[in-house]
């Protein structure tokens, strides 16, 4: 069953339909310039050092994959509500009953044909593993989070629902995908006992050089009768996560990008620092804060680990306790009610 919100008076396209038939941010979003040169030539020089170099991966960063499906499966068997993070933003979530899958890339290149950024650290488990998913849910059609290599071994294609933004159900129907949903900003669409709405972020979207902001961008509300949970997707800051607090909020849960934020000039309308991503937590509501898109993939040139130290730190500045300010290992399985006290 899908809620679709008409346009606010008669006829009127809402503010992010372009005429030209593209997508823009919300109002009072950071604007996306063109990087002057200057910038752009240091960054992309340095991004060509940073890919040449090995990276160093901290202990216990990574969950043993043997260990990480473990733990996964008796998740599963136990039948509650967990989160488990397969790397960047991409999520295995048990929630109302339903196993949801989030911004699948899960092998290895970011980019078309083996092109593009490269993982440094592998899926959190084998795609073999992961359990039957039921709903799919895509922000954006960057390389990064939709991974054409992972939907192609990605079994249930005419069982799962997926959910994404405006005209990217195309994409999935010609690959196979039998029930596809697509969302504008704040439509929703029940599955079992689970609404998945579909809300504004600050972002783009890219799937080659001719298509740009030709499909839409989301954030996504799961809710149960039990937990709601936000996936942000990918999103620099902006006014609009007060206004999704207000009319949606409280969340329990929120998983939101804290890596791949610069240069500031050029990333700020992409992606946020670890500081915006804790505010967004407190603009959204949300009783807890998890790190994402992160530690798994280089993207820009902030040092690879230094997300999680600054959204801690930015995360008890807020007045988050540390048991309510997540930073997961890939691969690791944390259950969405009891934490700490069960792990």
């Amino acid at each position: 069953m899908t809620d679709r919100r008409p346009p606010p008076g008669a006829g009127a396209k809402p503010w992010h339909h372009m005429p030209d038939g593209t997508f823009r941010n919300p109002k009072g979003s950071p604007s996306r310039g063109q990087a002057r040169l200057k910038t752009a030539a240091p960054f992309f020089l340095e991004m060509l050092k940073m890919g040449r170099r090995k990276v160093e991966i901290p202990e216990n960063h990574v969950v043993p994959r043997d260990l990480a499906t473990r733990a996964l499966e008796t998740h599963v068997e136990d039948g509650g509500d967990f989160i488990t993070w397969l790397g960047h933003a991409s999520f295995l979530i048990r929630i109302g009953g339903l196993t949801v899958l989030t911004d699948p890339y899960l092998t290895s290149y970011a980019g078309p044909a083996g092109l593009g950024p490269r993982r440094y650290v592998k899926c959190g488990v084998p795609m073999s593993a992961l359990p039957p998913v039921d709903l799919l849910v895509v922000s954006h059609n960057h390389y990064d989070h939709l991974d054409e290599r992972a939907l192609a071994r990605l079994a249930g294609k005419d069982r799962m629902t997926v959910a994404v933004p405006l005209r990217l159900g195309g994409f999935f129907r010609e690959r196979g995908f039998a029930n596809v949903v697509e969302l504008d900003w704040h439509e929703s669409h029940k599955i079992g006992g689970v609404t998945a709405t579909a809300l504004p972020v600050v972002h783009w979207s890219r799937r080659s050089g001719f298509d740009t902001n030709r499909t839409l961008w989301a954030g996504f509300a799961l809710k149960s009768e039990t937990h709601h949970l936000f996936f942000g997707g990918d999103s620099g800051y902006g006014p609009v996560f007060s206004e999704i607090g207000e009319e949606y909020g409280p969340f329990d849960t929120a998983l939101l990008g804290i890596g791949a934020y610069e240069p500031r000039v050029m990333m700020k309308a992409s992606h946020a620092t670890p500081e915006e991503a804790v505010q967004m937590g407190r603009d959204l509501k949300a009783k807890r804060v998890v790190g994402m898109h992160w530690g798994t993939v280089l993207l820009t040139v902030e040092p690879p680990f230094e997300p999680p130290e600054r959204f801690r730190a930015a995360a008890a500045d807020a007045g988050y306790p540390a048991a309510d300010a997540w930073i997961m290992a890939i691969g690791e399985s944390r259950p969405l009610t009891g934490w700490p006290s069960n792990a």
